[in-house]
């Protein structure tokens, strides 16, 4: 933790300074050079520091702006989601949640409810595998084409007796997300439970997140989910337009 803590304060001193010396740095840490230059190596293998090599000064390398930058995406989409949450949650009764990608699996990050919600369940910060979920499916199905082969040719764990678990199975899955624009996920995750999800871009059209409608399977009928995927698309489609798709 000490370590960590420092490294930390590391990123912290040339955030203030705009670029620093070893030794700078080793007597605002209150510790040994060789301390510091250690931290400096571990984070400047990462991206997080690069180091000017004329000078002998380390300054903030472009991995911080990598992280600000998923952060300032997960804010972005956080704010400008809410209304289109709500606003597909009210037209459709069910309710609609945004996910975005987080590691290997799901984390949903706005949640509406609907009317006609049966459910007080609340899906904020619930981690879900990619495999079993309409939204998780959207987001597996963009990744670039090496990170996903090798999460699909995983050994993926059986949630229910509907969760597709095979890879020939959910690469024929995936393919059809793509194609068609939406995921649908009937009992995957949960006995009961049926939803449909839609890929949310940035501006370059990269996929950045994952709407969502579920409900119960005994409302969420085959010609409802129908329905259901056309209005989500449109919404998941509005929502990329408000963070500058398509202009």
């Amino acid at each position: 933790m000490q370590s960590v803590d420092r490294a930390v304060s590391v990123l912290e001193i040339l955030a203030r300074h705009g670029e620093a010396g070893v030794t700078e740095i080793a007597d605002e840490l209150g510790v040994h050079k060789s301390t510091a230059f250690r931290l400096l190596g571990v984070l400047e293998n990462r991206g997080l520091v690069g180091q000017a090599k004329d000078r002998g000064k380390y300054f903030l390398g472009a991995g911080v702006l990598r992280l600000a930058g998923a952060a300032a995406v997960r804010m972005d989409i956080s704010q400008e989601g809410g209304p289109v949450c709500r606003e597909l949650a009210d037209e459709v009764g069910e309710t609609v949640n945004i996910a975005v990608l987080d590691d290997d699996a799901a984390v949903n990050i706005m949640q509406a409810r609907g009317p006609a919600s049966v459910t007080a369940q609340n899906w904020l910060g619930r981690r879900t595998p990619l495999h079993a979920t309409s939204s998780g499916k959207v987001l597996l199905a963009h990744l670039p084409t090496t990170l996903r082969e090798g999460m699909v040719a995983r050994t993926l764990p059986r949630i229910t007796d509907h969760t597709v678990t095979g890879t020939v199975a959910l690469r024929r899955d995936l393919e059809a997300v793509v194609q068609q624009g939406f995921a649908i996920a009937v009992e995957e995750l949960e006995v009961g439970l049926a939803a449909v999800a839609a890929p949310v871009r940035a501006h370059d059209g990269k996929v950045i997140g994952a709407l969502s409608a579920s409900g119960p399977v005994y409302r969420l009928t085959e010609e409802r989910l129908t329905e259901l995927a056309k209005r989500t698309v449109a919404a998941a489609t509005e929502l990329s337009r408000r963070m500058g798709y398509g202009f």
